[in-house]
């Protein structure tokens, strides 16, 4: 995951900070030392290091910092807060036309950086918005890039426009709008071709295409893990295209960050989505707050919420309601826990759920280590193992149905007891919590068992 080796470090040089009374201007200038080589080494751009570290440091050696009563506490205010105006203060969303008005939006970008694939994700975001989008193929140079539009758009429910790979692009740019204006698609989304490197060809190709439709839109993609490669991509497409908004695919994989933290500040042109995955509904909005607190371990509960909510049917909404009044009233069962378990693994699984929540207090790879899958599996085959009766009413597990459990689940009846005793446990927890937690305006399809106590860690509960 994106920014982990920065996060980590920065978090090290904080606790630092912490742990003094009070803190000398050598104190702040020895931390931001360490933070501006921190940022360095996660390749963020070097003038824009300088820059944040030059406004971090005139804020925090202030009098009103420095004889505050935890200094510490006040010095990572300002990192978040500079980090947050670093990658652009607010999140910014894609512009529509009023009205029955068409918006264009045409994406472009390198080969290989997920273009067609966002294209579809784009389209799957708009349509939730209320708008009928048509992707338009203007790839006729990559083999099957057209076919890959087609199938990502059958995926999402999308119409895709093409004309085969025999016509100029801006050509069929211009068709596809006649398309939409007669068939009332009220968002064209041009899916364009790119090429290994930037050249001028692929640079007057886009150019043709804006003077050919009235592009409303022109959105860069671009691939996080290539670091300040990214940056230079994006400042080369906006002086000789012209850009409005960038989208960082691949932040999920084994990138530094530097993109992410210097778009902004380099080209002046904010980051609207981020990409976390390969499936389609792998694509988030790109809020800087949230990321400014992710960076600085402080979690991201809110777009947790909103990964909840996204995945939520109105039945599921019916079940966290129930599932939120048993756990109030200490009566959360098996068939509760089968029901989270589902929700879990449809927002990214319990490692990617911890790593959203604040105050974990441990490395990615620390996590890693605790979260045992197979653990979390061998659980969920007991629970599959009981009976109907069994899952609702746990206080009929008496010994002989307990080794019929351990045998149909491929364990052993130790580790059946373990699970029930701890599970009896949790129980009576919540039950004296008083559903603290529970679903509120802004709940989780977990119905108040957020977290999951320690869901498969070590010495933890097992759920």
């Amino acid at each position: 995951m994106a920014f982990e080796n920065l996060s980590e470090k920065l978090n090290h040089i904080f606790r630092g900070l912490r742990g003094k009374g009070k803190l000398s201007e050598a104190d702040v200038r020895s931390a931001l030392r360490e933070v501006k080589m921190a940022l360095l080494e996660a390749d963020v751009n070097f003038r824009v290091v300088k820059q944040f570290i030059g406004s971090v440091q005139e804020r925090a050696v202030g009098s009103e910092v420095m004889n505050g009563l935890n200094p510490g506490q006040q010095v990572i205010k300002i990192v978040d807060e500079e980090l947050t105006k670093l990658m652009g203060s607010e999140m910014t969303e894609i512009s529509f036309q009023p009205g029955k008005a068409i918006t264009v939006i045409m994406m472009c970008g390198l080969q290989g950086a997920g273009k067609t694939t966002t294209a579809a994700k784009i389209a799957a975001k708009v349509t939730k918005k209320g708008k009928k989008p048509l992707l338009a193929a203007l790839d006729v140079y990559r083999p099957a890039a057209i076919r890959q539009l087609q199938v990502n758009g059958e995926k999402v429910g999308v119409s895709v426009f093409s004309m085969g790979d025999d016509h100029r692009p801006a050509d069929i740019a211009r068709a596809a709008l006649e398309h939409a204006q007669k068939n009332h698609f009220d968002v064209v989304i041009l899916d364009t071709a790119g090429r290994l490197q930037i050249d001028d060809e692929m640079m007057q190709e886009l150019v043709d295409i804006k003077e050919a439709v009235d592009v409303h839109q022109t959105l860069l993609v671009v691939d996080a893990m290539t670091g300040q490669e990214a940056v230079n991509v994006a400042e080369s497409f906006d002086q000789r295209v012209g850009i409005d908004g960038v989208i960082l695919t691949k932040l999920d994989g084994d990138t530094r960050g530097g993109a992410a933290l210097s778009i902004k500040a380099v080209t002046g042109k904010p980051i609207l989505f981020v990409g976390m995955g390969e499936k389609l509904e792998d694509l988030e909005p790109f809020y800087p707050d949230r990321m400014a607190g992710r960076i600085l371990g402080m979690g991201d509960v809110l777009t947790l919420i909103d990964k909840a909510q996204a995945n939520l049917t109105a039945e599921d909404e019916e079940k966290s309601r129930d599932m939120a009044s048993r756990v109030r009233k200490g009566k959360f069962d098996f068939n509760d826990y089968l029901e989270s378990m589902k929700q879990m693994r449809r927002m990214g699984g319990l490692g990617s759920i911890l790593g959203m929540m604040p105050g974990m207090g441990i490395s990615r790879e620390e996590l890693e280590g605790q979260i045992d899958e197979k653990k979390i599996a061998h659980l969920e085959a007991m629970v599959l193992s009981m009976t109907p009766e069994e899952r609702a009413n746990p206080k009929l597990l008496n010994p002989q149905r307990k080794y019929r459990i351990a045998r149909g689940s491929g364990n052993d009846i130790a580790s059946v007891n373990r699970f029930i005793k701890q599970f009896e446990q949790m129980q009576k927890m919540m039950k004296q919590m008083g559903g603290l937690g529970g679903r509120k305006k802004h709940g989780s399809p977990f119905g108040g068992f957020g977290g999951f106590g320690g869901a498969g860690r070590k010495g933890g509960f097992p759920f």
